[in-house]
């Protein structure tokens, strides 16, 4: 029996990849399906083909097909391309566009002139970048479509029921304990507790990691019939943007946030206050180059981060513990092809990849 603790995103698709398989799985999970306790909240998350990295190019296609086989699976539409654009003075649209075009990924390279054109509404002085594929996947829906398929497929679900106690018997397998009385004993545990992970005290050599409370705005359109591209802004201020969801209210809204200067916290200290100088920031970019949002946000919320010094993912083995992520707040758009990773670690089937192993160079 594998048992996975943490209903998250790479959670609940980590179940659902072994549920599907015809495998034994237990779900834990300590509070509510869709809680706010967490990094998988929300009605936005960017997709993205766009890394200035080939090996990430490469796993987020390997991740659309994933999205694909979810969607087909769970009778439910979560991934919606809307294109993206990345810019900014520290951003290099030609390096990122040499990378896409080794991998066959869609894309334009286009002059500010030519950008501006397309996108009026958007203030643009540099090169920009353009792919198509960029699009939004629903974390709340997400992390729904894979529990109720995870279920249905046969796995066990506990919700509600936090893990207290966790050791490693003589034979090698796990007993897990509960606060409400559950003992489960299994032959692998996937632990996805994403920023929780700090608070388990398992007997486990972590990495580094540093938890932060991040800041989110939703901006509303000036033109609600505008369909606005996802972007990456890289410059004096880090920052990403995306169409809400239902996050932004019941009119079309952009979520835009910086990725960087996130507050250091722990899951169980953080006080969810937003923090009113990326508030500033963060207005003041909408009302200096998003010219078609109003600067003032109609919503605003927390979340959190789980970032290693590499920003690479952890997806590793000790003993009978896969350790799933944490994912350096770029994780969701791979959500459930790290459950098809974890489940193959899981299974033995599959050796870790070097750059997500505990112990790593750099």
């Amino acid at each position: 029996m594998i048992a996975v603790v943490g209903a998250g995103l790479m959670g609940a698709a980590t179940a659902w990849q072994l549920a599907r398989a015809g495998h034994e799985v237990t779900l834990i999970e300590a509070y509510d399906i869709g809680h706010r306790n967490g990094s998988s909240h929300g009605s936005s998350r960017i997709f993205r083909r766009a890394y200035a990295d080939p090996f990430y190019v490469r796993l987020t296609g390997q991740a659309y097909e994933q999205w694909r086989e979810l969607e087909q699976d769970s009778s439910t539409p979560l991934l919606r391309k809307t294109g993206g654009l990345d810019m900014g003075e520290d951003r290099d649209p030609g390096a990122i566009a040499g990378l896409l075009a080794a991998a066959g990924v869609p894309h334009e390279l286009l002059r500010p002139e030519a950008a501006s054109e397309r996108w009026p509404y958007i203030r643009i002085t540099g090169p920009v970048l353009y792919h198509p594929d960029a699009g939004t996947v629903d974390a709340d829906q997400t992390v729904a479509a894979c529990v109720r398929r995870a279920i249905e497929h046969g796995a066990r679900a506990l919700i509600g029921s936090r893990v207290t106690g966790i050791e490693v018997r003589a034979d090698g397998k796990a007993r897990l304990r509960t606060h409400d009385g559950h003992e489960i004993v299994a032959d692998t545990v996937v632990i996805a507790a994403g920023a929780w992970l700090p608070d388990l005290q398992l007997p486990v050599p972590l990495p580094p990691l540093k938890v932060t409370q991040q800041q989110v705005f939703h901006f509303r359109q000036r033109d609600p019939a505008v369909r606005w591209p996802t972007l990456i802004w890289d410059g004096e201020l880090h920052l990403y943007g995306l169409p809400s969801g239902s996050d932004g209210g019941p009119l079309p809204a952009m979520k835009v946030a910086e990725h960087d200067r996130g507050t250091p916290t722990s899951a169980r200290t953080r006080d969810g206050v937003v923090d009113p100088t990326s508030r500033t920031r963060v207005g003041g970019f909408v009302r200096d180059r998003l010219l078609g949002l109003d600067p003032d946000p109609v919503a605003e919320t927390t979340c959190l981060y789980t970032t290693t010094p590499d920003e690479d993912f952890v997806l590793d083995r000790h003993g009978p513990f896969v350790i799933v992520s944490p994912c350096s707040g770029h994780g969701a758009k791979f959500a459930p092809l790290i459950g098809a990773l974890a489940a193959d670690l899981a299974l033995g089937r599959t050796e870790p990849h070097p750059r997500f192993r505990l112990e790593r160079a750099g």
